[in-house]
């Protein structure tokens, strides 16, 4: 009785040994393609680039890269030719420099990366409509973090320098100070926001830091629900809280006459007998606290006073 339960168990692994036994069998040795030459011949001229390369992981296998397919072959084409010729840059070998068609040096990459989750807007990014190739920004053959040419805010501010400038003024977003990065709002590969913001308006971008801000609130502030960027300039400003104007030039550049006080500052109104409270620092914002939406009761709430 025993046999014929052991018989039962030991069938199946005598199939799948047998399956495999015939799979061995029927391989085939693989395909010499005309004209590849292979990535040793390769290193034994470009040994600094095949040892960084080696480093990446483009160099894997597993991640069904160059690797598993003709390793440096797949990037730069067959090399026989480039061999014989005695190699030099460029010489029948396809080339990454920036005389060469920005359309053919990223058709390379999206080869494989075209289908990736990261890519999916890229058509319609701005910086493939400015003739931005991929290795403009990245290069394969370093280990760095996203293959990046160097620290990314320093990267993107080699072509954005006014923003490097908004950067260093006196209230500014924490990006030199390393505790957010430019791809921390902007996806640089392309979304349907404008500016390539991660997120459908300015305001939904903020609220991922900025959640108190979002309210709900009783009594809402117009130009707050509207777009953060009204009153705030997102990069850097010379006024405190990154605000376009000082208070009370901005609060004034809406309210007019209609509310108090409506009149702009002037050296006679600041300069008076010492009955003008216009010299307080917050302005406007001494009494109206709550400038970004109010919970406060009645004309309190309304007018942004608590």
């Amino acid at each position: 009785m025993y046999r014929k339960y052991l018989i039962l168990i030991l069938c199946p692994f005598a199939f799948l040994l047998l399956f495999a036994a015939i799979s061995i069998g029927d391989e085939k040795p693989p395909i010499e393609k005309k004209g590849y030459i292979g990535a040793d011949t390769c290193k034994g001229c470009h040994e600094i680039q095949y040892g960084t390369y080696s480093k990446t992981v483009h160099s894997k296998k597993s991640v069904r890269g160059p690797e598993s397919q003709d390793a440096c072959e797949t990037c730069h084409g067959p090399g026989a030719k480039h061999v014989e010729k005695g190699g030099g840059r460029g010489v029948d070998i396809f080339d990454f420099r920036k005389n060469v068609d920005v359309k053919d040096r990223s058709a390379k990459c999206l080869s494989c990366h075209e289908e990736t989750r990261q890519m999916a807007s890229w058509n319609m990014s701005k910086h493939r409509m400015k003739g931005v190739a991929c290795n403009d920004c990245h290069v394969v053959h370093s280990g760095g973090e996203k293959f990046l040419k160097s620290e990314e805010s320093e990267l993107c501010f080699g072509c954005h320098r006014d923003i490097k400038a908004q950067t260093y003024k006196q209230s500014h977003h924490p990006i030199k100070e390393g505790l957010i990065k430019c791809s921390s709002c902007h996806d640089v590969h392309g979304t349907f926001g404008s500016k390539q913001i991660k997120a459908d308006t300015v305001n939904e971008l903020c609220y991922t830091c900025h959640a108190d801000k979002r309210g709900p609130y009783m009594w809402e502030h117009p130009p707050v629900q509207e777009n953060c960027l009204t009153c705030h300039k997102a990069h850097g400003s010379n006024h405190y809280k990154l605000l376009n104007k000082r208070p009370p030039e901005l609060c004034q550049s809406c309210h007019d006459w209609t509310q108090h006080p409506s009149s702009p500052y002037t050296s006679f109104d600041i300069f008076s007998s010492g009955h003008s409270n216009r010299m307080v620092a917050r302005a406007c914002l001494n009494c109206h606290s709550q400038i970004h939406g109010s919970n406060g009761p009645s004309a309190r709430g309304l007018h942004f006073v608590r």
